[in-house]
């Protein structure tokens, strides 16, 4: 009988409406993103990461870990430093008690949005009054081992190869199926990195960062020997702030030897990347009742699917599928965030939406950022409600594409 627990006592207890319950936003933070293979979280577990995430976003609220119900944590890949239910062990490294919850939720790149919409949906169907949704992901730790036991299926094949095909080799097909060049791509990167390096000389970054202490293993080129350094990364490493047009345009293609015509390079593509981020989700009520300021309300989510050769197309229609349900028009929205898995993503979104390319990314995205394909969605959502404020815009969307063929979207009112 020791090992029973009490009773559930407290204001996550009593009886409660569920169906007008509103979910804000009251918290955000996220580690610097570093480099993959070869920088600070090359040899950091994913709890590590995302718990450091979690126990920062909880001491923003102003709230104790025992006040989180359930802590819902996208992963782009969810096996090896990554697996086990990372949500739940992160959520104990933290400093959770056992009596909260956590459930580990994939939908590749918008892993991290996902988690934090149905952390909201569970603030605003189940009852839930605190929840947690964030991201994670180690390509270092987990990529080098995950690419080895990929199993294909046969019907799957035959049918949707593009199921298994490269992302880097869907972005080329959209670059030539929608004329996409390679100079627009190279144009918008230079962009990117611009605004990313601004934001970071202004430090509009640092109040979602939380610096992190990390041991990086250091591997010597010539004799192959490892070793360790202890590394504290407080900032987004990947930009390159002095990257030009020029220096882009002579770069090869990564699949220029299977494709001379190919247009995606290493300068026009997101940057590979570790890191955590965590958002402290709450009923409108009681944040209300706890005397907390909100940085934001969750206002709805949408999906849509595509064909898996042209993935990165998907924002095209989740997004209009959302702002339906929601009687707004592109026009009413203030500020954009569209993750620059490729340049081709943003560039043939905002095309064909209409969206305002002053009003997307203004920090810049991934391309210079960085991208850890679970993570970024919740990273997204942080900035885009800090950003919002500080520029005063009501209203952001947070949109991306799907590995497999999808779009997701989700919509938030800034406070």
């Amino acid at each position: 009988r020791h090992h029973l627990l009490p009773p559930p006592s407290g204001p996550s207890s009593r009886p409660r409406a569920t169906m007008s319950r509103r979910a804000v936003i009251v918290s955000t933070a996220r580690t610097g993103l570093t480099k993959s293979f070869r920088s600070g979280f090359n040899n950091t577990h994913g709890a590590v990461m995302q718990g450091h995430a979690i126990k920062h976003a909880i001491e923003k609220a102003g709230i104790s870990p025992g006040d989180v119900e359930d802590v819902i944590i996208g992963c782009g890949f969810p096996e090896g430093a990554t697996g086990m239910n990372i949500a739940r062990n992160a959520a104990l490294w933290a400093g959770c008690p056992v009596t909260t919850s956590g459930t580990t939720i994939n939908r590749f790149c918008s892993s991290g949005l996902q988690a934090v919409a149905s952390a909201a949906h569970s603030v605003m169907v189940d009852g839930v009054d605190v929840a947690i949704g964030g991201g994670v992901e180690s390509i270092s730790m987990v990529s080098p081992v995950a690419s080895k036991t990929t199993v294909t299926e046969e019907k799957l094949m035959s049918e949707f190869p593009a199921l298994w095909m490269p992302m880097i080799e869907t972005a080329d097909i959209v670059s030539a199926r929608y004329g996409i060049s390679r100079e627009a791509q190279d144009v918008y990167s230079v962009e990117s990195q611009r605004r990313t390096a601004a934001a970071q000389e202004a430090g509009l970054f640092k109040d979602e960062i939380v610096p992190m202490k990390a041991t990086m293993l250091v591997t010597d080129k010539e004799t192959g020997e490892t070793s360790h350094k202890t590394v504290l990364a407080d900032r987004d490493e990947c930009n390159r702030p002095g990257t030009t047009l020029e220096a882009l345009a002579g770069m090869n293609p990564v699949r220029s030897k299977v494709d001379p015509s190919a247009f995606i390079t290493a300068g026009n593509a997101s940057q590979l990347s570790d890191g955590a981020s965590a958002c402290v989700v709450m009923s409108e009520a009681e944040a209300s009742r706890r005397g907390l300021q909100p940085l934001g309300a969750f206002k709805g989510f949408a999906v849509a699917g595509c064909a898996p050769d042209e993935m990165g197309i998907g924002p095209v229609f989740a997004v209009p599928r959302l702002l339906a349900r929601h009687g707004l028009k592109v026009d009413d929205i203030d500020l954009w965030e569209l993750n620059e898995a490729f340049a081709v993503v943003p560039l043939y979104s905002m095309q064909q939406l209409g969206i305002d390319h002053a009003k997307t990314n203004v920090n810049g995205g991934s391309i210079a950022i960085g991208h850890p394909f679970g993570m970024t969605g919740s990273r997204m959502v942080g900035h885009a409600l800090l950003e919002g404020k500080r520029r005063g815009a009501k209203s952001a969307v947070v949109t991306m594409c799907i590995g497999g063929g999808m779009g997701a979207a989700g919509l938030f009112e800034i406070f």
